[in-house]
């Protein structure tokens, strides 16, 4: 673990240039508020984090979150504005996530990764939503969906294979969505038709991210409709693959240099070796999956929500009108005192859920409580900053507006993980509750 953190810090050392030392158009504020800083990190084995506050990090996550906080300042941060006005990921990006070791956090060391754990991926992505959330989806599905299923479901052959790739140089692509299974992804109509020892897939799929760029894609096929979803089926599609074509990515309001495309599978043939685990279990995979992908999902918004706070508050205690700085005017202090309050809800749930993970007990409640409230909080928390700024918030000048607009897909996402997260909480919860938390979204 110390040798995977402290190959990442090598990394960061090829970085030039110094954090910048004031607030300007599109430039990280020169600190991060006291609030929003990790806390000293103490020598504890994996079982000793149980008896320790949720901000308390081992020296080795501690490690690895600086060096992302830094590669995030100095190499994303440039380019943020360019990629959102353009649509595109800057190829740079891709590479330095691959360089820092951030395209396989959890992945085993044998196969290339960082071999870190699950909790360091959720640091990894708040720390990347802190300056473009766009980059944090790519890594958030990249760890926490394309390498964990791999790792968890994939045969020796598949993992030696792909994990060694996926650390390196291929981006992961999950394809569930379609046109006419969104919510319910189980309605799902791509097949996946045996033909001796292949599968031949016919069907498309929507909303798919990543594929712009995407070297391998997770699909899920129906190999046995008269099952019903029991049919589902996760296949390993390689993205030279003949009949395979990657539409033209859709013009988001946010996240707009993330790719997200159509696919089309014409005859699409597939060798039965490169079904991931077994026929039938894809729905039960993708349901998995997607549990621990609520936690990274919230920890995007929490990223967002704390990076938009964070660029916002230098602004409004330099900002003078009526003779004195804005931010000492008492209702703004109380109104900052509740968005600071809420930040530090969401991150103690979302570092909750993540530790619940890691320590192998149930966390599926707690995984949609913390997606649904970061989300929540994520756009309250960068309207307000909007409001704050006054006119310029309302500018392309700024990223505060950027912010605002890559939240909004925090509850765009969340219709298809509440069904799931209702169909938990019903098992934990009063009645009552789950029927205010089904209304309440």
């Amino acid at each position: 673990m110390v040798g995977a953190a402290v190959r990442l810090l090598r990394g960061s050392r090829l970085l030039t240039g110094n954090v910048p030392t004031c607030l300007s158009s599109w430039n990280i504020p020169p600190h991060v508020l006291k609030y929003s800083q990790s806390k000293a990190s103490l020598n504890l084995s994996n079982n000793g984090l149980s008896s320790v506050p949720l901000q308390t990090f081992t020296k080795e996550e501690l490690m690895i979150k600086n060096s992302v906080k830094k590669f995030a300042q100095q190499q994303i941060a440039p380019l943020v504005s360019t990629m959102d006005k353009n649509s595109e990921m800057d190829k740079s990006i891709i590479q330095g996530l691959f360089q820092q070791g951030l395209m396989g956090v959890e992945v085993d060391t044998k196969y290339g990764g960082t071999g870190a754990s699950f909790f360091t991926s959720v640091l990894v992505i708040e720390e990347l939503a802190k300056v473009d959330a766009s980059v944090a989806v790519l890594c958030d599905i990249q760890n926490t969906l394309i390498n964990k299923l791999i790792g968890k479901h994939g045969t020796e052959e598949q993992q030696a294979t792909y994990l060694t790739q996926l650390t390196s140089e291929k981006v992961g692509s999950f394809c569930l969505s379609e046109a006419g299974a969104g919510s319910d992804s189980f309605a799902l109509k791509t097949r996946a038709d045996k033909n001796g020892d292949y599968y031949v897939i016919n069907g498309s799929k929507l909303w798919i991210s990543n594929a712009e760029y995407a070297g391998l894609f997770l699909v899920m096929a129906n190999a046995d409709p008269a099952m019903g979803y029991k049919g589902i089926t996760c296949f390993l599609v390689d993205r030279d693959t003949e009949g395979l074509h990657i539409g033209k990515p859709e013009n988001k309001m946010g996240l707009r240099a993330s790719s997200t495309c159509p696919l089309t599978f014409e005859n699409v043939k597939v060798p039965e070796t490169n079904i991931l685990g077994q026929v039938g279990h894809g729905y039960k995979y993708a349901i998995g999956g997607l549990n621990e992908g609520r936690i990274g999902i919230a920890a995007q918004m929490l990223g967002v929500a704390q990076g938009c706070f964070d660029y916002t508050i230098p602004y409004i205690k330099e900002r003078v009108q009526f003779g004195k700085r804005i931010f000492d005017f008492q209702s703004l202090q109380h109104q900052v005192a509740h968005v600071a309050t809420q930040l530090e809800a969401a991150r103690l749930l979302t570092y909750n859920s993540a530790r619940l993970v890691e320590a192998g007990r149930p966390f599926i409640k707690e995984a949609s409580m913390a997606k649904y409230y970061a989300s929540e909080i994520a756009g309250l928390v960068t309207s307000k900053c909007i409001d704050w700024m006054g006119g310029v918030g309302y500018t392309k000048n700024y990223p505060v507006e950027k912010f605002f607009r890559d939240a909004k897909i925090g509850k765009q996402t969340f219709f298809l993980h509440f069904i799931f997260c209702f169909i938990g909480l019903c098992r934990c919860l009063p009645c009552y509750v789950c029927s205010l938390l089904y209304y309440c979204t």
